[in-house]
C-alpha cells in the first residue's frame, strides 16, 4: 500500500498531538451527526412548545457536523503533505498555515450555529418575538458582530502566511465587545421571564447561559494563542473541538431533558416512554 493511494496517519510520520487532533476531530464529527438522528428520533418524546428547539438543536448538530468533516478532510490532506516534512521549522509552518486555513470553516459554522444556540436559550422562556423584539435583535446581533469580527482579525495574514499580529489583535478587542453583551441581554431576558416557566426549563436556560458567558469564553483565549511565537495549534484545535460538543450537544441535551419532564407533567409515565419516541 502507497501514501499515494490511501493514507491514515500515525504517530511515527505526523507526530502525537497530530494524532490525537485528528482524533478529537473525527470524534465532534461523529457526535454532531449522532446528535442529529438524537433529534429526529426524540422529537415527540417533548413537549409539543419545545419541538422548535429540538429542530435547532438538529440544524446546529448538521452544520457543525458537516464542517468538521470537511474540517478532518482538510486536516487529513495536510497529514499527509506533513508526513512527508522532516524539518522541525517547514512541519511547524505547514500547521500554523493549516490551522489559519481551518479558521475559515470553523467561523462559518459559528455564524449559523451560535444565533442558533442563543434563539434555543431563548425558547426555554418561552419568549415570543414580539415580547422582546429589541432584544432577541440585538442579542443576534451582537453575536454575528462577534464571529465576523474575530473572523477578520483571523484574516490579518501577510502574503507569506504570518500573522499581523498588532492587527489581528485589534480586531480581537472589538469582537470582545460583542462577546461581552451577550450576557448581558440574557441576564436582563432572565429577569423578565424567568417567573412565566416551569423550573427545569428556567434550569435549561441558566444551564444554556451559564455556558454562554464560561465554556465560550475558550474561543478568544485560543484566538489570543494563535499570536505567541512557538504553539502548538494543535491543542487549540483539540479545545475547539471538545469545547464545540459542549456547547452544541451539550446544550441540546440539557433542553431535550427539560423539554421531556415538561411532557411528562402532562401525560401518563407510560405514554413517554422510550418506545413512543418515534412517531
Amino acid at each position: 500500500m502507497h501514501f499515494s493511494d490511501s493514507f491514515l496517519p500515525t504517530a511515527n510520520t505526523v507526530g502525537l498531538s497530530s494524532m490525537i487532533t485528528y482524533f478529537f476531530l473525527i470524534f465532534a464529527a461523529y457526535a454532531f451527526l449522532g446528535n442529529v438522528i438524537f433529534c429526529w428520533l426524540g422529537k415527540s418524546a417533548v413537549a409539543p412548545e419545545h419541538r422548535t428547539s429540538r429542530y435547532l438543536t438538529a440544524i446546529i448538530a448538521a452544520v457543525a457536523g458537516i464542517s468538521y468533516l470537511f474540517i478532518a478532510h482538510f486536516y487529513h490532506e495536510m497529514l499527509r503533505e506533513l508526513s512527508h516534512l522532516t524539518d522541525p521549522a517547514k512541519r511547524e509552518e505547514l500547521l500554523n498555515n493549516s490551522y489559519n486555513a481551518i479558521g475559515q470553516l470553523r467561523y462559518i459554522d459559528w455564524s449559523i450555529t451560535t444565533p442558533l444556540l442563543l434563539l434555543k436559550a431563548v425558547s426555554m422562556l418561552k419568549i415570543q418575538p414580539s415580547q422582546a423584539k429589541s432584544a432577541i435583535f440585538w442579542l443576534l446581533f451582537a453575536d454575528l458582530f462577534m464571529v465576523f469580527t474575530g473572523y477578520i482579525g483571523e484574516q490579518q495574514l501577510t502574503a507569506d502566511g504570518h500573522i499581523m499580529v498588532t492587527q489581528k489583535l485589534i480586531w480581537g478587542a472589538i469582537s470582545t465587545l460583542g462577546y461581552l453583551i451577550i450576557p448581558v441581554i440574557l441576564w436582563n431576558l432572565w429577569k423578565r421571564f424567568k417567573d412565566t416557566v416551569q423550573p427545569e426549563e428556567r434550569t435549561a436556560y441558566q444551564w444554556i447561559a451559564l455556558s454562554t458567558v464560561t465554556t465560550w469564553g475558550v474561543y478568544p483565549i485560543g484566538y489570543v494563542l494563535t499570536v505567541v511565537n512557538g504553539i502548538n495549534t494543535n491543542y487549540i484545535h483539540i479545545a475547539f473541538s471538545i469545547f464545540d460538543v459542549i456547547n452544541k450537544v451539550g446544550a441540546g441535551v440539557v433542553v431535550y431533558l427539560a423539554a421531556k419532564k415538561a411532557l411528562e407533567r402532562r401525560v401518563a409515565e407510560d405514554a413517554t416512554m422510550n418506545t413512543h419516541l418515534v412517531d
